[in-house]
């Protein structure tokens, strides 16, 4: 904090005489000091680049309410390929079924457990530390629930921490580990429990290693190891367990200019498992988000859409996205203009090659635009994932992009399921 407006507050406290009242002027300032400093660490170019998209707009988000932005996961009702109230199925990024288990069914499965297992993992018990027999354990492969089966962390996000438990700084799946707090024994932690079955983990602390700073402190009882090239789809436990495969999936590209909003649009989108922002069709490999501002890259802002053909098609996903930007604008979309914004449909195979172009002669025959459609058509070049910073962008800043409404959310807004 700058030391003219530490004093300032100061003196303000002591003339009034109130610790309430210092408190209540110290926290925004320093709400205020923090935020600056997280600014001037910006490249300037990031600095331009978040004023021009910190325009709330709700109308294009309609329909997008707290829990699907909260959750990566993808919700269907089995074999209608829509999103639904009525959950029966709930699928990971990696393809799992994260639907919760109902406390019978969870009974049931820890009736198999040992004396200690069962303590862990359903009445929140800690084992004593250095004495797990997961501790020193140095195979390649991954750390299951030791109740329901559903991959938590993998060998190699695992590291030793000098504590006495095992330790990961990542999670296998975001969507496969829930976090609460938990408040007792007098301190404020965050507790870790499995998504599907809530059998208890242990607890996350902010002292773990780069890349995350975090440390997943698991009890060895809570775990259960899987040897590296074995089908964890197989050791699910419980219904939609053993024999329910993941899905087949087939994967997308699309440019529509700043890339954060067109990839929430997308994931939220029923039937799609995974929208990754990131960069494609330059000439460079591994390009940061400085390069292709520049210009000298050729690299699009584009987004990889990972989804379930059951669930939704290849059509669907382009009929949506010419809805969520305007396909006449060249080399720009909205405030944004520069090459990296243009838009652009990125193809993997010949069946998707004349879809995007039957797709672009319907919208000319029906005279939907009064310009022409400038929409680049390519085969898809290697795409490089955008910086974490950009990942998730618009559900973690609460922020959304200047885009339209693609048809799931006008579906989701009017109500139809």
């Amino acid at each position: 904090m700058p030391g003219r407006l530490r004093d300032t507050i100061s003196a303000m406290a002591c003339s009034c005489g109130s610790q309430r009242l210092a408190l209540f002027l110290l926290l925004p300032a320093l709400a205020v000091c923090a935020a600056f400093v997280q600014w001037e660490q910006l490249e300037e170019i990031e600095r331009r680049d978040m004023l021009a998209h910190w325009v709330v707009n709700p109308a294009a988000f309609v329909g997008a309410d707290d829990e699907s932005a909260a959750s990566s996961a993808t919700t269907v009702q089995g074999g209608t390929g829509e999103a639904t109230n009525m959950q029966s199925t709930k699928i990971s990024k990696r393809g799992f079924d994260v639907m919760p288990l109902s406390r019978a069914q969870v009974s049931t499965l820890a009736a198999g457990l040992t004396d200690e297992q069962r303590r862990v993992t359903q009445a929140s018990g800690t084992e004593r530390p250095f004495c797990g027999n997961l501790l020193d354990n140095h195979k390649d492969g991954a750390y299951v629930c030791v109740v329901c089966g559903l991959p938590l962390f993998s060998s190699s996000e695992k590291f030793t921490s000098g504590t006495g438990w095992p330790s990961f700084f990542q999670k296998f799946d975001p969507d496969h580990v829930a976090e609460v707090r938990d408040d007792t024994h007098g301190m404020v932690r965050t507790e870790i429990n499995c998504a599907r079955c809530d059998a208890h983990l242990g607890h996350v602390f902010e002292d773990g290693p780069a890349p995350t700073g975090l440390r997943f402190c698991v009890n060895s009882a809570s775990l259960e190891f899987k040897d590296e090239g074995t089908d964890l789809q197989a050791g699910i436990k419980g219904p939609h367990g053993k024999g329910s495969a993941p899905p087949t999936l087939e994967t997308a590209y699309f440019a529509g200019g700043c890339f954060w909003g067109v990839e929430h649009s997308f994931s939220l989108a029923p039937g799609v498992v995974e929208a990754t922002s990131g960069y494609m069709n330059g000439t460079t490999r591994d390009p940061t988000y400085k390069d292709v501002c520049s210009h000298t890259s050729g690299h699009a802002e584009a987004v990889r859409v990972r989804f379930d053909p059951a669930k939704i098609t290849y059509k669907q996903l382009l009929d949506g996205f010419f809805e969520l930007h305007d396909p006449t604008q060249l080399d720009r979309q909205g405030p944004d203009v520069g090459d990296q914004y243009r838009s652009a449909i990125f193809t993997v195979n010949d069946e998707q090659a004349k879809a995007v172009a039957d797709s672009v002669a319907a919208l000319k025959s029906a005279g939907r635009y009064r310009k022409p459609i400038v929409t680049v058509i390519e085969p898809a070049a290697e795409f490089f994932p955008a910086e974490d910073y950009h990942q998730d962008y618009v559900q973690k800043n609460g922020r959304a992009c200047h885009l339209g409404n693609p048809w799931w959310l006008r579906k989701s807004a009017a109500g139809t399921h």
